[in-house]
């Protein structure tokens, strides 16, 4: 009898992306979202007219991380481009936004969560995105053939 692949079968497998040290990352990821969603939003409602290119970048990294967060804990290939398109999003943004940061302070009178490579979080928004991609990219969905 020849075997049928199902959709499911090879392709939508990602093995072990959402076990084990994956579920660590989850975690990391979820803290993060909250903390940055959070924050971006108290911010936002309280004090806007202080700092509104901060606190919309940090809108924007609590959203990305709310992405990351999902696209990491769900299995799939969708998920997994997601996933690598969020993480790559984040790591250009603390990159790129720590760098404006200490080039133009007059721009960030009050921090972002991705500001000075995100030191008021302990560097871990620049420290997570390249562990994020090293995950991602060491569990590839497995190709179909």
């Amino acid at each position: 009898m020849a075997e049928t692949i199902s959709p499911t079968t090879q392709s939508d497998k990602t093995p072990g992306r959402t076990k084990g040290v994956g579920r660590i990352i989850v975690m990391f990821y979820a803290i993060l979202a909250l903390a940055a969603a959070w924050r971006s939003g108290f911010q936002i409602l309280t004090k806007f007219d202080d700092a509104p290119v901060a606190f919309s970048l940090s809108a924007l990294s609590a959203t990305v991380y709310i992405i990351a967060t999902f696209a990491l804990a769900i299995p799939g290939p969708t998920a997994w481009r997601i996933g690598v398109v969020a993480v790559w999003f984040e790591l250009i943004g603390v990159i790129v936004i720590g760098a404006w940061s200490m080039l133009a302070p007059n721009m960030f009178p009050e921090s972002t969560v991705w500001s000075t490579f995100g030191i008021g979080y302990g560097f871990i928004p620049l420290i997570l995105p390249i562990v994020g991609l090293y995950w991602l990219y060491k569990h590839r969905p497995t190709p179909v053939g």
